[in-house]
Order: C-alpha cells, then sequence, then structure tokens
C-alpha cells in the first residue's frame, strides 16, 4: 500500500521539465497577446471536417457528452461539462465539437457556437487556461478558420476583430512553441495548424513558409518506410493522413507547390491504412486507437490519388489476410517502446475478424474515457483476443509518469522476438505468428497459426505454448512448481456486443448469430474448457462500457508443449452473401450520446 502511494504521489508531481515547459507555453501565449492581430482570411475558408448533426442536436439541448462523462445543462454552456479534467479539456479546447454544430448548420447552432467561442476568448484569450498547448491549438485554429463562415456571420465587426485577433495571436504562439511538441500526432496537429494559418490570414504570411519546411521535416522522419509510425495506433495514422491532405489542399488552393516529403508521407501511409481497414470500414482497434470516426477514412481516402497501391498483407507491424466478405487483422510486431508506449496495449498476437459490416471477433478497447482503472484494464492481454498465461500479460505496465499533463504508464518487459509471416495458399491464406513474452516469466514462447479459407467463411487456429531451450525447461519447472504443477492459460475471443451467443452441442461448440442474419460456429478440439463467460466492449462517444460475450478456452500446461486447435466457421446453411439491411450501429443501448435526453 505504501508503494502505490508513493508511486502514485511521484505520478502526480510535475517534473522540473514538465513545469518549465507549462511555464515556457503560458509566457509565449501571453507574449502572442500583444502583437499585431490577422486582419481576415486571405481567401474564403472552406470546412474541412464531417460533423455529426446528431451529436450537435443534444449540444444544442445541453447534453454535453465529454470523457465518458454525460452533462445535462439545457441552456447552459459547453464550459459546463464535467468530467476528468485533463480528458475534458483536451476535448473541450480542440474545438472538434465545432463540426457537429456546423453539421447542423442552423441559427442556432452557429449563435451557440459564436457564444462558447467568445467565452473561450473571454476566459482563456490572455494566454491562461489549459488550452494553451501547441497540438490543441493547432486542432483549434484548424477549427475556427475552417469554420471561418459559419462563425462570422451576423457578427458585428467589433465581435469578428475580437476573432480574428485571437486568431493571430494563436498562430504566433504556434510559431514559438511547436518544437516543444512531441513528435507523433501532437507534432502534426501543431505543425499542420500553423500552416493552415499561415496560408489563411491576413498578417500572418511570413509564417506560412517555416511551417511548411517543418512539416515536411517531420513526415520524412515520423512517417517510416512502411508507412507507419511508432505509436502504431491506427486511428492515429487516420488522424496524421487527415491533417496532411488538409495541409495539401490548402497548399494547392493557395497555388504552392506540395513538399516532396509530404506528397510521399500521405503516398506511404495510404496503404497501410488500407490494410489496416476491415470489411465494414471501419479500422482495427489496437494500442489505444478506435474504428476512427464515421466517414473520416473514406474521406480521406476518396481525395487521394487513385494510383497508389492498395491494401497489402502487412503493415505497421499487423497482418492482413482476407477472402471472400471476411477480413482478420492481427498483432504481428513488438508494442511500441519508450514514450510512444504510454497509450500501447499489451495486444501481441492478438486479432480481429469482420464479416462484412459485421465486427465478430474484437478487443476490449481502450478504456480511457471510463477512468484509470478502466484504462489500466483495456490494455492488459486479457482484454484481448489472445492467449495469455495465469493472468500474465504479454507486456506488463510500468510505473505511472506525467506525461502532457497527464498520468500514464509505460509499457515494459516487453516481448523481444515476435515473428509473423503471411503466407498465400493454394487453398486459403496463413498467417504464422510468435512471441517470446513469457518466456522470462514461464520459460514458454506463444506461437499462433490462422488460416482462412479462400471463400473467407471459415477460420482455422492453433496456439501453442512451448519452450524453446534448457533455459527455459528449467524456467517452466520453476513456474509450475508454484502453482501446483500445472500452468493455467486462457485463450480469449471476445465477441462484438451486436452478437447473440451461446454455448451448443452439449458444451462442444458456442453458435455465433450476427444481426445480418449470419451464423458462426466455434469448436475446438477438445483439449481445453469451453466456456462462454461476460466481457466489455469499451467505445469512446459513450457513458459506460458495453456488455459483451467471450469465448474463453481454458487449461494448464504440463508439459513443455501445449497445443490448442480451434476453428470459426459459417454454419452450413448460411449463405456466402446475405442481405444486410439491419443498422451498422443500431442505438438500442442507452451509453451512446444519441439516447442521452
Amino acid at each position: 500500500m505504501r508503494n502505490r502511494r508513493s508511486r502514485q504521489q511521484v505520478a502526480q508531481s510535475p517534473s522540473w521539465r514538465t513545469r518549465r515547459t507549462a511555464y515556457l507555453h503560458r509566457y509565449h501565449a501571453r507574449r502572442a497577446a500583444r502583437a499585431k492581430p490577422a486582419t481576415g482570411f486571405v481567401s474564403q475558408p472552406e470546412p474541412r471536417s464531417i460533423g455529426h448533426f446528431a451529436r450537435g442536436r443534444q449540444l444544442l439541448a445541453g447534453n454535453f457528452l465529454f470523457a465518458g462523462v454525460l452533462t445535462t445543462s439545457p441552456g447552459g454552456s459547453i464550459w459546463d461539462a464535467q468530467g476528468d479534467r485533463d480528458l475534458v479539456d483536451q476535448e473541450l479546447h480542440g474545438f472538434a465539437w465545432l463540426d457537429d454544430l456546423a453539421a447542423v448548420g442552423d441559427g442556432r447552432a452557429r449563435a451557440a457556437a459564436q457564444k462558447w467561442v467568445a467565452e473561450w476568448i473571454v476566459a482563456s484569450g490572455d494566454g491562461s487556461g489549459p488550452g494553451w498547448t501547441p497540438d490543441l491549438t493547432g486542432r483549434r485554429l484548424i477549427r475556427w478558420i475552417s469554420h471561418g463562415l459559419f462563425l462570422l456571420r451576423g457578427l458585428d465587426r467589433a465581435s469578428q476583430d475580437h476573432i480574428f485577433r485571437s486568431l493571430g495571436q494563436q498562430t504566433l504562439f504556434l510559431s514559438r512553441r511547436w518544437k516543444a511538441t512531441r513528435a507523433g500526432l501532437p507534432r502534426f496537429e501543431a505543425l499542420a495548424g500553423m500552416v493552415y494559418a499561415g496560408l489563411s490570414l491576413e498578417g500572418m504570411e511570413h509564417l506560412a513558409d517555416p511551417a511548411i519546411a517543418a512539416l515536411a521535416v517531420d513526415c520524412a522522419v515520423s512517417i517510416g518506410p512502411d508507412g507507419g509510425i511508432a505509436s502504431r495506433n491506427p486511428e492515429e495514422l487516420l488522424d496524421i493522413l487527415t491533417l496532411l491532405m488538409w495541409a495539401t489542399e490548402a497548399l494547392e488552393a493557395s497555388d504552392r507547390p506540395v513538399p516532396q516529403p509530404l506528397a510521399d508521407a500521405v503516398t506511404r501511409i495510404v496503404p497501410t491504412l488500407r490494410t489496416l481497414r476491415h470489411a465494414d470500414g471501419g479500422l482495427a482497434r489496437f494500442h489505444g486507437g478506435g474504428r476512427g470516426l464515421d466517414g473520416r477514412l473514406d474521406q480521406a481516402l476518396a481525395r487521394v490519388d487513385r494510383s497508389i497501391a492498395g491494401a497489402g498483407t502487412t503493415g505497421m507491424g499487423f497482418a492482413r489476410i482476407a477472402a471472400g466478405r471476411t477480413t482478420l487483422i492481427a498483432d504481428g510486431a513488438p508494442p511500441p517502446q519508450g514514450n510512444e508506449s504510454f497509450n500501447a496495449h499489451a495486444s501481441t498476437l492478438a486479432f480481429e475478424l469482420t464479416s462484412g459490416r459485421r465486427p465478430v471477433v474484437v478487443n476490449c478497447g481502450s478504456g480511457v474515457t471510463f477512468g484509470a482503472d478502466w484504462r489500466r484494464a483495456g490494455r492488459a492481454t486479457p482484454s484481448h483476443s489472445t492467449l495469455c498465461i495465469a493472468g500474465y500479460s504479454s507486456s506488463r505496465l510500468g510505473a505511472p509518469a506525467l506525461v502532457g499533463g497527464l498520468t500514464r504508464e509505460p509499457l515494459i518487459d516487453q516481448p523481444d522476438d515476435v515473428q509473423c509471416i503471411v503466407t498465400r495458399m493454394d487453398d486459403g491464406h496463413r498467417v504464422e505468428l510468435s512471441h517470446d513474452g513469457f518466456q522470462l516469466t514461464h520459460g514458454q514462447t506463444h506461437a499462433r497459426i490462422l488460416e482462412m479459407t479462400l471463400d473467407g467463411r471459415g477460420l482455422v487456429g492453433e496456439d501453442l505454448l512451448t519452450t524453446l531451450s534448457s533455459i527455459d525447461k528449467e524456467r517452466f519447472d520453476r513456474a509450475r512448481g508454484l502453482t501446483g504443477g500445472a500452468i493455467p492459460f486462457a485463450v480469449r475471443f471476445h465477441l462484438h456486443p451486436d452478437i447473440e451467443a451461446h454455448v451448443d452441442l452439449g458444451g462442444a461448440a458456442v453458435s455465433i448469430a450476427l444481426k445480418s442474419g449470419e451464423i458462426w460456429v466455434f469448436r475446438h478440439d477438445g483439449h481445453a474448457d469451453l466456456t462462454l463467460q461476460p466481457s466489455v466492449y469499451l467505445e469512446s462517444g459513450r457513458l459506460k462500457p458495453r456488455a459483451a460475450q467471450q469465448v474463453v478456452l481454458t487449461g494448464s500446461a504440463l508439459s513443455y508443449a501445449t497445443r490448442i486447435r480451434w476453428s470459426l466457421t459459417k454454419a452450413q446453411d448460411t449463405p456466402d452473401v446475405v442481405r444486410d439491411l439491419a443498422p451498422a450501429r443500431p442505438q438500442d443501448d442507452d451509453a451512446s450520446i444519441e439516447d442521452a435526453p
């Protein structure tokens, strides 16, 4: 208990570097407030992002759902939203909610947007408040500018001047502080915002060229040869592509050349995102990422050159096999390391499977919006569709630390050797994977083989726990002695909450019914105990986790090699193609924002 309290105290105590960075942000924000403001738009701005009409209506009704907490305040201000302040402030001060109000687009929505923007300027325009970080400022600038006509319409000249003055202040702040932002998505948000502002605001043109040059350098450095990023978060990669496409369109609209590193980065990212895309159009949910905002991936891909390569079999450390209407995406690389691991999950060798428009096997997802306990639980191996030993994760959580003002735990004791091979066979597709994440603790290496038939109607899997050396055997014997002669393990298959599942054939199988009408059947070789247990589906934009189920194979490793075989196949009377007319995301769950009163 004492050690736990001391760890929390350390995590909650900002380091000297963190305090210095925060001080410099405040200093430069207040200094920028005294500079010459922007005077207008260079040209008529165009909306860049897609909002949600239903969410916009909820905001106008006074239902503010941020970071998993619903605040009901009819006629109130969005700044009344309650919840974990660090998480809520990230959403509020980034102004992504402007997209939703713009999607409504009527006079009432415009009046609310103008009022809440004005309130932000009064409260934080002097450089105070939590919104003055480079990434949030870049995010905010893009929204204010792209929805500029929506915000300015009907305002008197004095009110318009207040907005332009704040836009100029934020742009100058970004020009001085973007280098303090960590690499990855936050840096891209800061630089894209500065590029967009420099090209769009009168009086800020001199900042465009340095921002464009810096963005080009970041594209060359932060986007890997395979189109991936260090965090291995598919949704973050989509956000980066969206920012790069916005910057590209702003450059083309200004008759400026697009730097080659920027164009090359887009060319590398697009095939990777296509590889990480399921048959239903959503992204694979790994390492803290979700499915992606509805329509954003389609919008981004529609804007790119059609000559860019399509989906491959591997990308950013993930393996993808697809046949018929079925896709499978598996995590076949070590988790992110160092500073990039603070949102990473212990998901090595886990997979997700989708049939047509319906997710079947999933991972639980990120619990960040549901509190620290859910966040930690979502990162553990048991929350993923893979094997774990005796409650151990394939990677462990380290001591908490402050990262960007938020308390985070890195992943430590990660697998050193992760193998992934994708093979096209005469009768189907095969993925062979392995990792040594249990080697130090139990002397075991986990190997997994996944084979999909050519028509996509069947998946056959094999999970193997084995020792590879005499040292591994000694570790296994020692671990087995500590657990009464056998090492318990569990292979989990988390099911999407829209699925109805029940144990069949006297406990030998599980029938899985999709809302499309498809029936899938899970079977195993009888060397483990089959049960159907409760699970959860963690999804942002909801008030609470969704109840779900999981198929679990449990057993014990008694020897140096333990093998479990299983299959997931469509029932014989299920046609290859079904007429799937049911809503893809039904609103029968009271946890969604659309169901808020």
